[in-house]
């Protein structure tokens, strides 16, 4: 996987579980999550939809989860 926007190894555990809430809990869309990671922990991408997948994948993979599969997608 080749992450343009998220550098995997900044993703904390607990990050990847809000990440998760964010996006299988509270079901948010890929833009949704970006905001509220934006929002949280601050970045220069906003809710750029490629950040949130980015973050999901990354979040899901710490996780040994596949964010192409339930319940990411």
């Amino acid at each position: 996987m080749t992450y343009i926007t998220v550098d995997p190894a900044t993703i904390t555990p607990a990050m990847a579980a809000q990440i998760r809430t964010w996006r299988v809990d509270e079901d948010r869309t890929w833009r949704s999550v970006a905001r509220a990671a934006t929002d949280l922990w601050g970045s220069e991408w906003g809710s750029n939809q490629i950040y949130g997948r980015d973050l999901c994948v990354a979040a899901a993979t710490i996780m040994g989860e596949d964010p192409d599969q339930e319940p990411w997608n």
